[in-house]
């Protein structure tokens, strides 16, 4: 029996107790890259390929509440971005 420790069907992303204890965190998924800051604000940031954020052209960025359900919501928003 496996234990699903990712929060999203596409992307290893950790639960939000990673981000509530200040973290941030970047992945990838072939060319398409996430990069989400943790703050007041929990911000997603998201590019295609394989430059860091910092050198990345960044295509969308989204703000979202640092709550549990700001958190359901970029999930979402990033696996549509993913889709799209």
């Amino acid at each position: 029996m496996s234990v699903k420790t990712s929060v999203s069907e596409i992307f290893d992303i950790p639960k939000f107790y990673y981000f509530e204890s200040g973290n941030d965190y970047s992945g990838s998924k072939g060319d398409f890259s996430y990069k989400i800051i943790n703050g007041e604000k929990i911000k997603c940031l998201t590019w295609h390929g394989k430059l860091c954020s910092m050198k990345a052209v960044i295509e969308h960025e989204q703000d979202f509440d640092n709550t549990q359900q700001g958190f359901d919501e970029l999930i979402k928003w990033l696996e549509t971005k993913y889709s799209e």
